[in-house]
């Protein structure tokens, strides 16, 4: 279970194989930041001066996303409609082939995974400039939020968890979500979780409904208000 197909999806697409309504929640695991990144190249040294870049030339700055109605390309556009900042959107077909555009300057700025982009920041061939949830990172503390880098309100995360089909027999989902998050909170599993840029963020099933909710919520407002819809 991720973000995208269960909160992104029924924002942005006019029909789904699936509903939503069909899958249960069993546990919220961990959150994955995601995180606005130049090339070390750009002259831009923070979030203020990109929104700053932005609006002195609109539309003529470019980032790239791993595809329409993604998760990345959601972000950036929330960040755009808080900041004003006009910047035109370039999807690739995945973020691998996104993040190659912006090492090679063919776009100036994009969101991404912190696990994906964090071998590239570590080698100083990207700058980050801000992580997009509401926490610093523990895997890169020196890097400040989106809201400490003046876009307020700016909270996302990328999250994973376990779901099953609903209606699940009764006791299943709780038993399977206790072993979960006793999985999840071992040491070893925290340490790997952490190298990688991720972290372990556990819920029960009514704080994940709740969770979910508000997630689909936010994107449905964002998707209405700037015209995202895919047929």
């Amino acid at each position: 279970m991720a973000s995208p197909p269960l909160t992104i999806s029924p924002a942005i697409y006019k029909s789904l194989p699936y509903s939503p309504q069909q899958i249960e929640p069993v546990a919220l695991l961990g959150r994955v930041q995601n995180v606005l990144l130049v090339n070390a190249r750009s002259p831009i040294q923070s979030v203020a001066q990109l929104s700053q870049a932005a609006r002195a030339k609109p539309g003529q700055m470019n980032y790239g996303s791993n595809g329409n109605g993604t998760s990345l390309h959601l972000c950036m556009e929330l960040y755009k409609s808080i900041s004003g900042a006009q910047i035109t959107h370039v999807p690739y077909r995945g973020a691998a082939g996104a993040m190659t555009a912006l090492l090679a300057g063919e776009v100036d700025v994009m969101f991404d995974n912190l696990p994906a982009a964090l071998p590239h920041i570590r080698a100083g061939n990207i700058r980050a400039l801000a992580v997009a949830a509401r926490q610093r990172s523990q895997t890169v503390q020196d890097v400040p939020t989106m809201i400490e880098a003046g876009v307020p309100g700016f909270d996302v995360t990328a999250w994973f968890g376990i779901a099953a089909p609903a209606g699940l027999a009764g006791g299943v989902a709780e038993r399977l979500r206790q072993v979960l998050v006793d999985t999840v909170r071992t040491p070893e599993i925290v340490q790997a979780m952490q190298n990688q840029g991720a972290e372990p963020h556990l819920l029960d099933q009514a704080m994940l409904r709740e969770f979910w909710a508000e997630d689909g919520a936010r994107w449905s407002r964002l998707t209405s208000r700037v015209g995202i819809a895919i047929d």
